[in-house]
């Protein structure tokens, strides 16, 4: 024993731990239907008609004269940017939807590890998770280890950002 006490509850239910997910992680079936989905639907429902409105955009501002075009490439170079931009915009906009759908599967780690994200982000800001120290007698079953004077801990200090002001001088 560590000479802890032990303060748990009989029919206390013992969290699972949270799977660790890294580079060397192998999705399930079921993960790579949910990617492969996600892939197409981010590429045809998002990134192509946010590629093709930003170069036609971009195609329109060139016209009107808001932008210029290259004297060499002419307006190539501009819509080539603007599809790139567009294309990443819509992949970056489908992240959210696709985490939904992971967290919806239901023996998946990947799901499992994006909800227990979810929990520990939704505490209010400036308040920090901390493990109570009379949960430290569950730690033995965690995937993780905690020093004791980890166990000090009471709250990390809350800093509040200092406000910009275009007025102020760097010497200030």
């Amino acid at each position: 024993m560590n000479g802890r006490a032990d303060f748990r509850e009989p029919n206390a239910e013992v969290p699972r731990p949270i799977p660790h997910i890294g580079p060397d992680y192998i999705p399930t079936e079921e993960e790579r239907r949910v990617f492969a989905e996600c892939n197409d639907e981010s590429f045809w429902f998002r990134s192509v008609p946010l590629a093709a409105t930003s170069m036609l955009i971009t195609q329109g501002l060139i016209s009107k004269g808001i932008l210029s075009s290259h004297p060499k490439y002419g307006s190539i170079p501009k819509l080539i940017l603007a599809c790139i931009m567009g294309y990443f915009a819509g992949k970056l906009s489908y992240v959210k939807t696709c985490q939904e759908k992971f967290k919806k599967l239901e023996n998946s780690p990947l799901g499992e590890a994006l909800r227990s994200g979810q929990a520990r982000r939704s505490s209010p800001p400036g308040h920090y998770y901390q493990k109570s120290k009379y949960d430290s007698s569950v730690s033995g079953q965690s995937s993780f280890v905690t020093s004791p004077a980890a166990d000090n801990i009471e709250m990390l200090p809350h800093y509040e950002p200092i406000p910009f002001s275009s007025s102020m001088n760097e010497s200030a």
